[in-house]
């Protein structure tokens, strides 16, 4: 099982420009070895994997060698979860895809994503760069939204899906789409955290636009799961 803190995958091959594991990686993971009954699922799949951390993590965790799926947008992404895979011995699928474009039509009893959810000055998000790792627009919601809409389609009945953001980006409005999608979702997992690099360049944006008080420097990170019962 993944235990309690960070998994043991910083050692991962991590080309430039490819998101690196934090925070929000562990949190993620943690859910997902808190929600026990997702450990007998036979298909996962990976959204936004990066490295192949997540996909990595589960595929070794699993009590039954599940069948991995992982997905990224980033031909070096998808290039370096490939070479993770081979380095780890662990068998993943790895697809280049916009979300969820590459897995139409198929369905997976657990789907793991952490999109892109950092709001931005741009009002679209980056075709290039490392900040398409990250960057969602102005409320941080331009792939999330496009997320919560697509999973009901990916989910088989009974399936599950874990997805880990900041409350910056609205909690409340995830939650609601994915119950307008006609999942059961709620919010499995909490945590605060300091500003990271990225928000700390960008927090007198984020104060102007009144996304977080003046002089704040903490987001919380949550995991919301969303069920197709």
């Amino acid at each position: 099982m993944i235990g309690a803190g960070q998994p043991p995958i910083m050692k991962l091959l991590r080309m430039p420009g490819i998101y690196r594991p934090q925070a929000d990686t562990w949190l993620l993971l943690e859910a997902y070895r808190d929600q026990r009954d997702l450990h007998q699922a036979a298909d996962v799949l990976d959204v936004g994997t990066g490295t192949g951390a997540v996909a990595l993590a589960i595929a070794d965790a699993s009590e039954n060698r599940c069948r991995v799926t992982a997905l990224d947008i980033a031909r070096s992404a998808v290039w370096t979860a490939r070479a993770n895979s081979l380095r780890s011995r662990s068998r993943l699928r790895v697809r280049r895809s916009d979300l969820l474009s590459a897995v139409a039509g198929q369905q997976f009893d657990v789907v793991l994503a952490n999109p892109p959810y950092v709001p931005s000055p741009h009002a679209q998000v980056p075709r290039h760069g490392p900040a398409r790792c990250w960057d969602a627009g102005t409320d941080g919601r331009l792939v999330l939204d496009r997320l919560c809409l697509g999973l009901p389609r990916v989910l088989r009945p009974g399936g599950a899906a874990l997805v880990v953001h900041s409350a910056l980006c609205g909690v409340d409005t995830t939650v609601r789409m994915l119950t307008a999608a006609g999942l059961r979702a709620r919010v499995v997992a909490r945590r605060e955290e300091p500003f990271g690099p990225v928000l700390t360049e960008r927090a007198p944006y984020l104060e102007a636009v009144g996304l977080v008080e003046p002089g704040c420097r903490e987001e919380e990170l949550v995991v919301i799961r969303a069920d197709n019962a």
